[in-house]
């Protein structure tokens, strides 16, 4: 795996003693989209802008290509295209204006050709002449992925991206990750749509409370943590479920006209032919079974709920 980000023992403790972050350890590797989850107050924007070069961190290392954030800031900075949560644009500078002058912050030399693709890929070129002033707050947030992308960073971070915005923007959001991906860009992303994650992400981390409490390919996270759902179509409706049936805990669904038995994924015994031998000794039928994998967000929830108990 090459690395183009390696955080190591990365601390942060303001001075009210509030820890944010505590010893974190990442590896990202170049062309990879990372997902970041986590709860409000977790520490994600934390480590997302001590990594950027906007908070100080109290302890540890970050290099990005190489490049110490601290020792070496204007190398690391560079490569990184950061799209924050906030709406902060210029009002009365025009799309085109705005971008253009990013680009030139980070010293590339003028290239309207970039300017423009970037600017079509996320449908802003027909408003390349408003003024920020004048668009929605759909299309601000657009502005503000062209501004992180018009230095063709080889990082871009992606604080919360979708929050907030339309369906028609978060369509476009991803299908710009999946072209800036293929040209070998490096996507590192929070979010709260963790459907999102499921879909986009090729590893998961998961912060709580300043730790890094997990980090995993996501599908090995899936099938390491996930669950399975066995749902049972009753040949005739039960009003509860029968004591004999307790060892599996199952739960009644649909009026009593479903079954359902959660098990562990990769159990070597599931448990489910000794549940439908026991029913059959019940003279308790069924039409249909079906099964359905638990989602990520099946997963984070349960991890977030354990790992608050542990501390």
């Amino acid at each position: 795996m090459t690395a183009i980000l390696a955080v190591s023992g990365l601390t942060k403790t303001y001075a009210s003693g509030l820890t944010a972050l505590d010893h974190v350890d990442l590896t990202i590797a170049k062309g990879e989209i990372f997902a970041l989850l986590g709860p409000n107050g977790a520490g994600k924007t934390t480590l997302i802008s001590i990594i950027c070069g906007l908070v100080t961190p109290s302890g540890g290392s970050v290099t990005v290509a190489g490049h110490d954030i601290q020792k070496e800031y204007r190398a690391a900075r560079y490569r990184i295209g950061l799209v924050p949560q906030e709406l902060s644009t210029d009002a009365f500078e025009t799309v085109l204006a705005t971008v253009s002058f990013s680009r030139g912050l980070f010293g590339r030399p003028r290239d309207p050709a970039v300017i423009e693709r970037i600017l079509r890929d996320l449908s802003l070129w027909e408003k390349r002449n408003n003024k920020i002033m004048e668009l929605s707050g759909g299309m601000k947030r657009r502005v503000l992925i062209a501004k992180a992308l018009s230095h063709e960073p080889d990082i871009l971070f992606l604080d919360e991206p979708t929050a907030g915005v339309d369906v028609e923007l978060r369509r476009d959001m991803w299908a710009l990750v999946r072209r800036l991906r293929e040209r070998g860009t490096t996507i590192i992303l929070t979010t709260h749509y963790i459907e999102e994650a499921e879909e986009m992400a090729d590893r998961v981390g998961v912060i709580l409370k300043g730790k890094l409490i997990l980090v995993e390919d996501k599908t090995t996270l899936m099938q390491k943590l996930g669950k399975k759902t066995l749902t049972i179509n009753l040949t005739e409706p039960l009003t509860a479920v029968p004591p004999e049936l307790a060892q599996w805990n199952p739960t009644l669904k649909a009026e009593g006209n479903e079954l359902e038995y959660v098990f562990e994924a990769n159990s070597e015994r599931t448990g489910i032919p000794s549940l439908l031998r026991a029913m059959g000794d019940l003279g308790i039928g069924f039409k249909d079974l079906n099964t359905a994998q638990s989602s990520l967000e099946d997963i984070f929830v349960g991890l977030v709920h354990e790992g608050g108990a542990a501390q």
